[in-house]
């Protein structure tokens, strides 16, 4: 009733608040300090607490109080040290010819240095090459990984993709790479297709179950039992694959975002 009668007197709707957002330090039953993310968001419904590579985010409905998130927070602490565990890696930020290990395909791989007048990152054998001036930015540096990472992606896609056309209603109409905070991949209603870069990092099973599964949206859009057959037809061991993401893909997307610092 109070809209049709700001419609009849055409009074303005009030603007919906913003979403708002601020670092807290939270203190948990064990005594530890944990950095939360707080999110107030005028379209939550209710008090929720998450974890991604980025760190612990709560996200609170307008008329929640700080206090009932605090609480909130410090209840399901265990859950939140287990989560925040599994989202961490190892993985080094990349600083110029220091030596290291990157993750590429589900290895270690070492990074062999040398000083070149242009930056050029190359894969030999079992190393990655980078060849760099002295001065390199670090900012330079972690687009040339993206870059290479990527083109590493491309060139997986290229050789698993053909074997999977012929059994397809239509072909992806167009095939991006992203920095994804949760999703592994997507299928746009315009038949665009989008993966995760962090999944070059993964084992090559494990990526091309994903590609497999987006491929099989082209058959059926949803998650039915027809869906999963597709999916079963065409990679049968995609229960392990999935395991494999529950058990390590913070990890990878956690070491992506170290890495490259995801910049652009």
């Amino acid at each position: 009733m109070t809209s049709l009668l700001r419609l009849l007197t055409g009074k303005p709707q009030p603007a919906p608040r913003a979403v708002s957002r601020e670092t807290i330090a939270i203190t948990l039953g064990n005594g530890q300090i944990v950095e939360v993310l707080r999110v107030r968001d005028p379209r939550a419904r209710r008090i929720k607490l998450s974890v991604d590579e980025r760190g612990p985010r709560l996200t609170l409905p307008v008329r929640a109080s700080e206090i009932a998130g605090q609480r909130f927070v410090i209840e399901h602490g265990d859950w939140l040290l287990a989560q925040i565990a599994s989202a961490s890696s190892d993985a080094a930020s990349l600083q110029a010819h220091v030596s290291t290990r990157i993750p590429l395909r589900g290895r270690e791989l070492p990074l062999q240095w040398r000083q070149a007048r242009y930056l050029r990152l190359q894969l030999n054998d079992d190393a990655l090459e980078i060849a760099a001036p002295e001065t390199v930015s670090p900012a330079n540096l972690r687009r040339a990984l993206r870059d290479f990472y990527e083109g590493q992606a491309r060139a997986d896609v290229g050789r698993w993709l053909p074997k999977y056309l012929p059994g397809l209603p239509r072909a992806p109409s167009r095939l991006r790479y992203r920095v994804m905070s949760s999703q592994w991949g997507s299928l746009a209603p315009d038949a665009s297709l989008s993966l995760d870069l962090s999944l070059v990092l993964a084992t090559p099973a494990a990526f091309e179950y994903v590609l497999v599964h987006e491929l099989c949206h082209l058959i059926h859009a949803d998650h039915s039992r027809a869906f999963w057959r597709e999916v079963e037809a065409r990679c049968p061991d995609w229960r392990d694959q999935r395991e494999y993401f529950r058990a390590s893909g913070r990890a990878l997307k956690a070491s992506l975002r170290r890495l490259i610092a995801d910049d652009r």
